[in-house]
């Protein structure tokens, strides 16, 4: 199941790390940047709760979606009180739980900016909404996770590695696969306004433009 969803938020545009186990879990959760953490109760080595209430316990404020096979009014209570944000009981909708992600997303706005800005340009990673002005723009889920990334970085040099690893969740991915995409991006939020806000920085990978070029 763990790989599905994997495989399901990762069609939706989300890059997504697999832990196994809780401690495996908390140790990810605790050194890397994540947007939220969709975690299971039932974890070897380590409960979700106890992953849940350790993250808190250290002031870290992820939102945390708990989902478990335990449907109990009391379970659900105690993982709310430890500190989840929602909780989803097996089986679910897949629908729901996307919705749920983008709803805690929304919510997260403490730790975060609610919609992402570079001059004119503007993408609100709940909504899924990328604009150039007043204009709408139409991406792909990838397209979308690649400008989330970049604009989470603007005026950052990144280079295609740093960006494999965080949209396409891997290094064994061909690099110039980066370049396409590149391309297809400056198509769509450069090419018809006249601006350059994705720029190549040659030997170094790219930058996002902080004015929206």
């Amino acid at each position: 199941m763990a790989a599905a969803l994997q495989r399901g938020l990762q069609a939706e545009g989300f890059a997504v790390d697999l832990a196994h186990d809780g401690e495996q879990g908390l140790h990810e959760a605790r050194h890397g940047e994540y947007d939220v953490v969709v975690l299971d109760i039932m974890l070897p080595r380590l409960s979700g709760y106890n992953v849940c209430k350790q993250l808190r316990a250290e002031e870290n404020w992820v939102p945390i979606l708990m989902l478990s096979a335990k449907d109990g009014e009391y379970d659900m209570a105690d993982g709310l009180d430890l500190g989840a944000d929602d909780y989803l009981t097996k089986p679910f909708s897949y629908v729901v739980l996307v919705a749920r992600l983008r709803a805690l997303l929304r919510r997260d706005s403490g730790r975060r900016p609610a919609v992402l800005g570079a001059g004119d340009l503007s993408l609100d990673p709940a909504r899924r909404r990328v604009l150039r002005g007043e204009t709408a723009i139409e991406l792909t889920p990838r397209e979308f996770a690649l400008l989330e990334f970049l604009m989470r970085r603007r005026d950052e040099v990144v280079s295609k590695a740093e960006i494999l690893e965080h949209v396409w969740d891997t290094f064994d991915t061909d690099p110039n696969v980066v370049e396409v995409y590149v391309g297809y991006l400056r198509r769509k939020i450069d090419g018809p306004f006249g601006r350059n806000a994705l720029q190549t920085v040659r030997g170094a990978g790219y930058r996002l433009a902080g004015d929206g070029g």
